[in-house]
């Protein structure tokens, strides 16, 4: 199998778990609060990626040096990203969480202007335009031209989601940690700060079977496994945006998974809203291709 085709597969399965996620939350989440989701969840990936750190040797070099950074980005992911986005598809459908959360490349492109002091390409004002217009109609479902949002407090949610994950990745732009190293890190700082947060609030409580499941999926492959087959795709790739483009499968996925499995219904204006964000994102690929794409959390 050439190099090429590896990545393709690694990028596949990433994105096939991808797809799953946002119905392992809502499973989740009928069961127990972002907060309980989030505790387990990230300490079962914060598991997981401790055995890889003892197989590949960088346990020694993660103990030494860079808690300074990982102190601030583990604050912001896995504790402050996931806990506003799991709340968000604590009151949105899936479907809706899901596609709002897929406008984060978008929201890096603009905050990059004053972080970054990159400047904005006419095709990246068209772009954001198109995918935020599509964030309006699954915001106000259907309803364009009224501004009495169903849920505004969860679109908000939604789209604060995003910004911190952009956040998180402008402030990480000169991180020289290997990604593995960086992620084990960040979360061995976020998973006591969330244990504590546990403690203060509703304690540990027992939820039953499918809860323990979910959760321990979600940790698992949306935080764990699929990370380390997007990593493996993209040092593998011998152009990004083969891999990268691949990211367009998986809300169609997810949307299927949502109506099969928790039973949503598929909303028109979630399929028009959604086909505009990706409408959106394609046109900032097509203007040039990224150097790096970071994984989606859904």
């Amino acid at each position: 199998m050439t190099t090429d085709r590896q990545a393709m597969a690694f990028g596949l399965g990433a994105v096939a778990l991808w797809s799953t996620v946002a119905t392992a939350f809502k499973l989740a989440l009928a069961h127990m609060s972002p907060l309980e989701l989030m505790w387990l969840a990230a300490l079962v990936s914060w598991a997981l990626m401790s055995v890889l750190m003892l197989r590949r040797g960088q346990l020694h070099q993660a103990l030494r040096r860079g808690w300074r950074t990982a102190v601030w980005a583990g604050l912001m992911n896995p504790v402050a990203y996931y806990l506003v986005l799991f709340a968000a598809y604590d009151r949105l459908p899936g479907q809706e969480a899901m596609a709002l959360n897929y406008t984060w490349a978008l929201a890096m492109a603009l905050l990059a202007v004053p972080i970054l002091k990159q400047r904005l390409t006419p095709m990246d004002v068209v772009a954001g335009l198109v995918a935020y217009a599509g964030v309006w109609v699954i915001a106000t479902r259907g309803q364009v031209f009224d501004v009495a949002f169903a849920d505004p407090l969860g679109v908000a949610l939604a789209l604060v989601s995003t910004l911190i994950w952009a956040l998180y990745w402008l402030f990480n732009a000169r991180d020289r940690r290997p990604p593995l190293v960086a992620q084990w890190q960040n979360f061995s700082v976020g998973v006591p700060v969330l244990t504590l947060l546990m403690v203060l609030g509703p304690g540990f409580q027992w939820h039953g079977s499918a809860a323990l499941g979910a959760g321990i999926y979600v940790g698992l492959f949306e935080m764990g496994v699929a990370f380390v087959l997007w990593q493996a795709a993209m040092q593998r790739v011998s152009r990004t945006a083969k891999v990268s483009n691949l990211i367009f499968l998986s809300p169609p996925v997810s949307l299927m998974l949502l109506y099969l499995v928790v039973g949503e219904p598929i909303l028109p204006s979630t399929l028009i809203g959604l086909v505009l964000i990706l409408l959106g994102l394609g046109l900032q690929q097509w203007q040039k291709a990224p150097a790096h794409v970071e994984p989606s959390s859904s």
